[in-house]
Protein backbone atom coordinates (compact mmCIF):
# COMPACT_ATOMS: atom_id res chain seq x y z
CA UNK A 1 0.00 0.00 0.00
CA UNK A 2 2.79 2.50 0.73
CA UNK A 3 4.56 1.80 -1.95
CA UNK A 4 1.27 2.10 -4.46
CA UNK A 5 0.85 5.55 -3.04
CA UNK A 6 4.63 6.46 -2.83
CA UNK A 7 4.33 5.93 -6.77
CA UNK A 8 1.05 7.71 -7.38
CA UNK A 9 2.71 10.72 -5.35
CA UNK A 10 5.44 10.63 -8.00
CA UNK A 11 2.86 10.75 -11.04
CA UNK A 12 1.45 13.47 -9.68
CA UNK A 13 1.92 17.32 -10.88
CA UNK A 14 3.21 19.33 -7.78
CA UNK A 15 0.05 21.09 -7.21
CA UNK A 16 -1.35 17.53 -6.79
CA UNK A 17 1.45 16.75 -4.51
CA UNK A 18 0.55 18.92 -2.26
CA UNK A 19 -3.60 18.27 -2.10
CA UNK A 20 -2.87 14.83 -1.82
CA UNK A 21 -0.38 14.86 0.83
CA UNK A 22 -1.88 18.31 2.70
CA UNK A 23 1.41 20.11 2.46
CA UNK A 24 0.65 24.19 1.59
CA UNK A 25 4.38 24.24 0.26
CA UNK A 26 5.00 25.13 -3.73
CA UNK A 27 8.47 24.02 -4.14
CA UNK A 28 10.16 27.19 -2.06
CA UNK A 29 7.10 28.76 -1.58
CA UNK A 30 4.38 28.36 1.56
CA UNK A 31 0.82 29.37 0.46
CA UNK A 32 -0.06 32.08 3.47
CA UNK A 33 -3.64 32.60 2.89
CA UNK A 34 -6.11 32.88 -0.34
CA UNK A 35 -8.41 35.94 0.46
CA UNK A 36 -10.81 37.98 -2.25
CA UNK A 37 -9.20 41.31 -3.41
CA UNK A 38 -11.08 44.02 -1.02
CA UNK A 39 -11.15 47.48 -2.55
CA UNK A 40 -11.68 46.42 -5.83
CA UNK A 41 -13.86 49.54 -7.10
CA UNK A 42 -12.00 52.17 -5.43
CA UNK A 43 -8.55 51.69 -6.89
CA UNK A 44 -7.20 50.32 -10.42
CA UNK A 45 -8.66 47.12 -10.86
CA UNK A 46 -11.70 47.98 -13.25
CA UNK A 47 -9.54 50.01 -15.29
CA UNK A 48 -7.31 46.77 -15.81
CA UNK A 49 -9.57 44.41 -15.46
CA UNK A 50 -8.77 43.36 -19.09
CA UNK A 51 -5.30 42.87 -19.03
CA UNK A 52 -5.34 40.44 -15.71
CA UNK A 53 -5.03 37.18 -16.22
CA UNK A 54 -4.82 33.95 -13.96
CA UNK A 55 -1.59 33.17 -12.05
CA UNK A 56 -0.33 36.87 -12.55
CA UNK A 57 1.87 38.13 -9.70
CA UNK A 58 1.39 40.39 -7.60
CA UNK A 59 3.08 42.60 -5.10
CA UNK A 60 2.37 43.53 -1.65
CA UNK A 61 3.16 46.83 0.09
CA UNK A 62 2.70 47.26 3.70
CA UNK A 63 0.89 50.54 4.20
CA UNK A 64 1.02 50.63 8.30
CA UNK A 65 -0.25 54.86 8.35
CA UNK A 66 -3.40 53.47 6.26
CA UNK A 67 -5.84 55.64 8.21
CA UNK A 68 -8.59 52.81 7.62
CA UNK A 69 -7.04 50.03 8.59
CA UNK A 70 -3.49 49.78 10.31
CA UNK A 71 -2.46 46.27 8.63
CA UNK A 72 -3.44 47.49 5.28
CA UNK A 73 -1.59 45.79 2.58
CA UNK A 74 -2.14 46.46 -0.94
CA UNK A 75 -1.96 44.23 -3.52
CA UNK A 76 -0.08 46.05 -6.95
CA UNK A 77 -0.01 44.13 -9.82
CA UNK A 78 2.81 46.09 -12.41
CA UNK A 79 2.67 48.88 -10.18
CA UNK A 80 -0.58 50.04 -9.92
CA UNK A 81 -3.00 49.19 -6.92
CA UNK A 82 -5.81 46.74 -7.23
CA UNK A 83 -6.63 47.14 -3.96
CA UNK A 84 -5.98 45.52 -0.72
CA UNK A 85 -6.34 42.40 1.44
CA UNK A 86 -9.83 42.29 3.34
CA UNK A 87 -9.46 43.57 7.02
CA UNK A 88 -9.51 40.50 8.86
CA UNK A 89 -7.70 38.34 7.17
CA UNK A 90 -4.11 40.80 6.87
CA UNK A 91 -2.21 40.33 10.77
CA UNK A 92 -0.16 37.48 9.01
CA UNK A 93 0.98 39.57 5.94
CA UNK A 94 1.27 42.42 7.45
CA UNK A 95 3.48 41.23 10.47
CA UNK A 96 5.70 39.17 8.17
CA UNK A 97 5.86 42.40 5.86
CA UNK A 98 7.19 44.30 9.23
CA UNK A 99 9.49 41.82 9.34
CA UNK A 100 10.77 42.14 5.61
CA UNK A 101 10.17 38.48 5.44
CA UNK A 102 9.67 38.35 1.01
CA UNK A 103 6.21 37.97 0.10
CA UNK A 104 4.59 37.75 -3.21
CA UNK A 105 0.77 37.06 -4.38
CA UNK A 106 -0.71 35.66 -7.38
CA UNK A 107 -4.07 36.10 -9.13
CA UNK A 108 -6.05 32.65 -8.16
CA UNK A 109 -8.94 33.25 -9.98
CA UNK A 110 -11.25 36.04 -11.88
CA UNK A 111 -15.05 35.94 -12.16
CA UNK A 112 -16.58 39.16 -14.20
CA UNK A 113 -20.29 37.87 -12.73
CA UNK A 114 -19.23 38.23 -8.93
CA UNK A 115 -19.89 41.14 -6.56
CA UNK A 116 -17.10 43.47 -6.77
CA UNK A 117 -15.00 42.23 -4.07
CA UNK A 118 -15.61 39.00 -5.02
CA UNK A 119 -14.17 39.43 -8.63
CA UNK A 120 -10.30 38.44 -7.90
CA UNK A 121 -9.13 36.25 -5.41
CA UNK A 122 -5.84 35.76 -4.98
CA UNK A 123 -3.42 33.34 -3.02
CA UNK A 124 -0.86 34.91 -0.87
CA UNK A 125 2.90 32.97 -0.67
CA UNK A 126 5.95 33.53 1.72
CA UNK A 127 9.33 32.93 -0.38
Amino acid sequence: MQHARHSRQQRLDPAAQRTAGGDARLGRQIRLQRSALAGFRHHEAPELWPALARRARLSLQREADNPHDPNAVALLWRGRKLGYLPRGENLVAARLLDRRRQLSARIEWLDPHAERNGRIRVEVLMH
